[in-house]
């Protein structure tokens, strides 16, 4: 069957932008609603999948494998691209890969049904990959390819409403995937994106004659891609992708770091309870009033003062990222110190590193479109898209370095080789040999296995941290029922070497009780402690409209209750309960607001780098 490959002659928008707009919508509901609520699945809910209490993921290591994933999402384009470019075309490329993607999606609603739960989540996010793969260079280029001269001055006005799809579906998905997962747990969660990916794949092939289908260049995408016009934009594109990814290395993390940050904040904000990960429906809801406030006031007014050129826009736009970070990181050193502040600071800072979405992502995005010789259209996309997975590569490294692995993980697997064959069928407890390195000794560490997986660590010297964390736990109760200042806390005594056991707060209702252990060292894996975590007892809360659309308690609550986990104990004045868990090793060597501090400083060095890099920069318009 023969398709259009030519744009229609016409001076206004081509027939087959509002079937693209319309997918892109969808897909983007299916995508961010996914998105949205996967760190917190992986800290808080894959470990009870599975018909038992397993050891929680940390945040740190939660944060890793979310960037992990996001930037496979933004490299698997690069493949895409050569497979729509050379073999396929974008419109086959897209419908294909799909299917894929739908597929994801059912793999994640899966999730405790059969099988390992950890399985079914690789395989999903893997598909998921995949498909985005073939969907994320070739959707965009797409766009571009419906104009031709006598409706080009259309194309940045198209571009806002292509992103304005891409947040008004991200919008809905991340006000809705949350409450779905806080109350019907991760099958409704994952499932119903998967619906909408399937609805976008219709409406995609419902506009296949509607709009323009570019052939693939086949092996004469070569030729353009070595010839000098070829070389010399991508010479002159790829470091300026580089600093695209710092920037989403940073921006990225308003998925994963900052929806932690949020969950140790005060989540009333003018009479409603957010979600943690529903925070980040402020974004899209920003980006629909400022696509408009921008175009039409913003950068029309600042043209009458000096030439705003697209790499000023986007120069402007990095150094704003620098100044969302520092208010995090001030609010992060809020929480540090015990304190609760308002989850409307994050909002202000959404308010900041959205305007910076809008002039780097956007502008980028047309920019990067325009700067691409013809055939090499959805090549340079990918490489645009290229620059997120280095910059998500780059902060999912960051998390892997700075956890500090666990000294008792690391014996585990020699001790579990010498058990008989089928010990994971019941459970066990397994003496692991301390920092001598041999069994039997005061140092010893005593795992407990269920299924096969880890659950409670015994550490040496338990007594001692116990014995502290009592006393931080009465202080709690003297305090209002918050955690004491850091300097309010002294003589914890030692741990059974000597070393000084330290209180750190975590955030408002989590800290830390940990020592040098047996190495004398600190932010070794042979570091040990509790971490304690203290719950308030419930108030009232008012009634709302949605109180008759969800069940009686969440989903995680209820499920807890079902594997009968172990309680915690209650301090009978306060009604606050303690929660302890052991560790050894397993912390992270940067956290807080040095964290925080640290992305900021990286974001300011890069912005202070590209303006010699933009005043140096001399582009060269390509239109089909």
């Amino acid at each position: 069957m023969s398709y259009r490959t030519t744009p229609h002659v016409t001076d206004r928008m081509p027939p087959g932008v509002p079937w693209i707009i319309g997918n892109e919508a969808a897909e983007r509901f299916s995508f961010y609603g996914m998105r949205t609520i996967l760190v917190v699945f992986m800290a808080k809910f894959l470990h009870v999948m599975d018909g038992r209490v397993g050891v929680a993921m940390s945040e740190a290591e939660a944060k890793e494998h979310y960037h992990m994933f996001v930037a496979m999402v933004y490299f698997t384009p690069l493949l895409g691209a050569l497979l729509s470019d050379i073999v396929l075309g974008k419109y086959r490329t897209i419908l294909w890969l799909s299917m894929l993607y739908c597929a994801g999606h059912a793999s994640l609603a899966m999730m405790g049904t059969v099988g390992q739960s950890s399985w079914w989540l690789v395989a999903g996010l893997v598909l998921i990959c995949l498909g985005a793969g073939g969907i994320k260079p070739c959707v965009s280029s797409n766009v571009g390819d419906q104009f031709g001269p006598a409706n080009q001055h259309l194309l940045t006005r198209v571009y806002n409403w292509f992103y304005f799809s891409i947040n008004f579906g991200s919008f809905f998905s991340t006000l809705l995937t949350p409450w779905l997962l806080e109350w019907y747990g991760p099958h409704w969660a994952f499932g119903i994106p998967g619906v909408l990916m399937a609805i976008a794949t219709l409406l995609f092939w419902m506009g296949r004659r509607k709009f323009t289908h570019v052939p693939p260049a086949g092996v004469a995408f070569f030729e353009d891609l070595f010839s000098r016009e070829g070389m010399v934009a991508m010479a002159k594109l790829i470091p300026l992708f580089l600093f695209f990814a710092v920037f989403w290395s940073l921006y990225d993390q308003t998925a994963s770091s900052w929806v932690f940050q949020a969950s140790q904040m005060d989540l009333d904000f003018m009479g409603i309870i957010w979600l943690e990960s529903q925070v980040q429906a402020i974004n899209p809801i920003l980006i629909l009033l400022f696509i408009p406030l921008f175009t039409f006031v913003i950068y029309p007014a600042a043209n009458r003062l000096f030439n705003l050129t697209p790499l000023r826009k986007i120069g402007i736009g990095f150094f704003l990222v620098v100044l969302s970070f520092a208010l995090t990181a001030e609010v992060q050193s809020w929480i540090d110190r015990g304190q609760t502040p308002s989850i409307g600071w994050q909002f202000l800072s959404f308010i900041i590193i959205t305007a910076a979405e809008i002039m780097v992502s956007i502008v980028g995005l047309e920019f990067a479109y325009t700067q691409a010789p013809k055939r090499l259209k959805s090549m340079i996309m990918s490489l645009f898209l290229l620059a997120v997975f280095g910059g998500n590569i780059f902060t999912s490294g960051i998390n892997k370095f700075i956890q500090i692995p666990s000294a008792a993980a690391g014996q585990a697997p020699a001790e579990l080789a010498k058990l008989p064959a089928g010990w994971e069928k019941s459970p066990q407890s397994v003496v692991l040999p301390g920092f001598d390195g041999q069994a039997g000794t005061p140092d010893d560490f005593v795992q407990e296995y269920a299924d096969g997986e880890p659950s409670k660590l015994g550490i040496p010297g338990l007594a001692a941290y116990e014995a502290a964390a009592l006393k931080v736990e009465e202080q709690v109760a003297g305090n209002g029922g918050r955690l004491p200042n850091v300097d309010a806390v002294t003589d914890l005594g030692s741990d059974p070497w000597g070393n000084p056991i330290h209180y750190e707060i975590l955030h408002g209702e989590q800290c830390r009780l940990i020592s040098a252990g047996p190495d004398r060292e600190e932010n070794t894996r042979w570091d040990q402690g509790l971490i304690v975590n203290l719950k308030r007892p419930g108030v009232d809360r008012k009634k709302s409209w949605s109180d008759k659309l969800h069940p009686a308690e969440p989903w995680l609550t209820k499920r807890h209750r079902e594997l009968d986990s172990e309680p915690a104990a209650e301090d009978k004045a306060t009604g606050i309960t303690f929660a302890r868990t052991a560790f050894s090793g397993g912390q992270t060597k940067l956290q807080g607001a040095a964290y925080y501090r640290f992305f900021m400083w990286l974001m300011l060095g890069a912005s202070l780098v590209f303006v010699p890099f933009a005043m140096l920069y001399r582009p060269r318009t390509y239109l089909q």
